[in-house]
């Protein structure tokens, strides 16, 4: 015979995941970062060029940290809702 408490425990559990397709999102975010950070693409913008007094490699590696931060900043906010 099945407890009561123990299926309002199993609901609880299973409500505290996130959406499949949020999820998805982040595995789809994390493999792009994969990518991005890869030595392969990191090293064309190892270049001598500065911007604001900055190798563009600094840049890149900080931009694209910080484009992944909003963007799953905005994934999981929607979670939220």
């Amino acid at each position: 015979m099945i407890n009561p408490a123990s299926v309002h425990q199993l609901s609880f559990y299973q409500s505290s995941f996130m959406k499949k397709r949020h999820e998805q999102k982040l595995i789809i975010l994390s493999i792009g970062l994969v990518i991005a950070f890869s030595i392969p693409i990191s090293l064309l913008f190892n270049s001598e060029k500065d911007t604001f007094g900055y190798p563009m490699i600094l840049i890149y590696i900080f931009a694209v940290w910080m484009v992944s931060i909003i963007i799953s900043f905005i994934i999981v906010k929607k979670y939220d809702e």
